[in-house]
């Protein structure tokens, strides 16, 4: 196998390690900078603005509602991520040292040593990754395509012979037995949950709650792989696709969590009743935690003379964004929040088998890995997608049988508005990138992010199971 790159980022590079000869552009590089988990905070802009946050919380780790009450990042927010983090970088370092056969320390040198480095061939970082063993051969874009033509040969039209991806996999026979009477059915569940009925890219309450209730109600599925990719999100969307998980159980077909890169908090909440949880040594879970963040605006109001009166019927009538809440309703909402931790963590004692004492010592928000959630019980095996997978289908004891993945179908004029909707986004260029220099894309980017964070806050009780730490850069 064969990698070439003008430039590799660090997980293309981590992808280029395995191949059994790496190429890299003379003028190119290796950027592998690391792993972090950085915020924004937004304490000082808030006061600056007169807006009133009302933070309510459960969990000493659950640093989601940090960027509301602080400027930097607490030392337990710090002293969690820093494991979790360091046990990221650890893999990807062990993996491609492996892989290259060199030095973990390449990959880690002080600043000194890689400036020394740096300095010895005059600042030439193409050359640098050469000399430390990140590629094999500095080589053009015609210069690789001679070697790949001595390799495989000529196609005769000036390029080597070759075959596309997908063209290869259509011209793959598929020799393993099926049947289309056992059906293992695969439910994706990627990005932040909301409450309702949601699009495709975010996880709806109801809309992925429908998608297990027709794996339930389809006779020929015996069993099922709940994919979930989340850091979380509404806390009553969250326990509306759990109930689901659990009807599908006690339907008798086993559900099988397969957790992607991230399945933290709410993402844990609709995994912890599958009949088996499987996630990779990386994957980012756990933080069973929960919050609620209010803001209110009754000081900037009173500042620019706009004062809110008026009479109501009970002590809560006047709450709102425009009067701020009172000691009595704040005290309700942080009960409220109270009781939603105490039945997270009595929902993780009840299906994994662990003490409520037991549960709480690994939850308070904080955040772990795949390897430690299963150290710690939260998981039930190390593996793959192909492996939850074949779990499901040993489960329900099935020798032959189906994989099909379950989607909401688009009604014609539903596909006829989404392929109208990209036209405009194209023809208008709302992309950030087509009128945001370069230079200022990250932080605007970023803060992109963040607004369409605050955005997917619909939870109808407003408490929320997010980790907004788990977005490791």
């Amino acid at each position: 196998m064969y990698a070439y790159g003008a430039f590799y980022n660090q997980s293309q590079y981590y992808l280029a390690s395995y191949a059994d000869k790496v190429y890299l552009a003379p003028d190119g590089a290796v950027l592998v900078k690391g792993y972090s988990a950085y915020s924004m905070y937004f304490k000082t802009l808030l006061e600056k603005l007169d807006v009133t946050t009302h933070v309510f919380r459960v969990g000493t780790y659950k640093s989601a509602v940090e960027p509301f009450l602080r400027d930097d990042m607490s030392e337990d927010a710090k002293a969690n991520a820093t494991r979790w983090i360091g046990q990221l970088w650890g893999a990807y370092v062990d993996d491609v040292s492996t892989n290259r056969e060199i030095d973990p320390s390449v990959l880690t040198p002080s600043m000194d040593d890689f400036l020394a480095s740096l300095k010895n061939v005059d600042g030439d970082l193409a050359a640098l990754s050469k000399e430390m063993g990140l590629v094999d051969e500095l080589a053009t874009k015609p210069q690789v395509n001679e070697a790949m033509i001595e390799a495989f040969g000529s196609d005769g039209d000036g390029g080597f012979n070759a075959v596309g991806y997908y063209e290869y996999l259509a011209s793959v026979p598929f020799d393993f037995p099926t049947s289309p009477d056992n059906q293992v059915a695969v439910v994706v569940a990627s990005g932040s949950i909301m409450d309702g009925e949601q699009p495709r890219g975010t996880i709806g309450g109801d809309t992925t709650a429908a998608l297990l209730k027709q794996a339930r109600e389809d006779d020929s599925v015996k069993s099922v792989v709940l994919r979930v990719d989340s850091p979380g999100g509404s806390a009553f969307a969250s326990e509306v696709i759990r109930n689901e998980v659990q009807a599908l159980k006690d339907a008798g077909k086993p559900v099988v969590v397969s957790m992607s890169s991230v399945a933290a908090s709410g993402g844990y909440w609709i995994s912890m009743s599958a009949s088996q949880i499987m996630a990779q040594p990386t994957t980012i879970t756990g933080s069973i935690g929960i919050f609620s963040v209010i803001t209110t605006f009754e000081k900037g109001l009173n500042n620019i003379g706009v004062n809110t009166d008026g009479v109501g019927t009970t002590p809560f009538s006047g709450v709102g964004v425009t009067r701020g809440i009172n000691e009595g309703a704040s005290q309700a909402f942080q009960m409220g929040i109270e009781h939603g931790y105490k039945r997270f963590i009595s929902l993780v004692s009840d299906n994994r088998d662990m003490s409520v004492t037991q549960v709480d010592d690994v939850a308070q928000g904080r955040v772990w890995t795949g390897q430690d959630a299963l150290d710690h019980g939260l998981i039930d095996k190390i593996g793959d997608f192909d492996d939850a997978v074949a779990l499901a289908a040993e489960l329900a004891s099935l020798e032959q049988y189906d994989v099909f993945f379950v989607e909401e179908p688009l009604s014609p004029a539903q596909q006829f508005m989404q392929d109208i909707m990209q036209q405009v986004h194209v023809s208008l260029g709302l992309d950030i990138s087509s009128w945001i220099p370069e230079s200022l894309l990250p932080v605007a980017t970023e803060l992109q992010q963040h607004a369409s964070l605050m955005e997917s806050f619909n939870d109808p009780k407003g408490q929320y199971v997010l980790c907004l730490t788990c977005n490791v850069q």
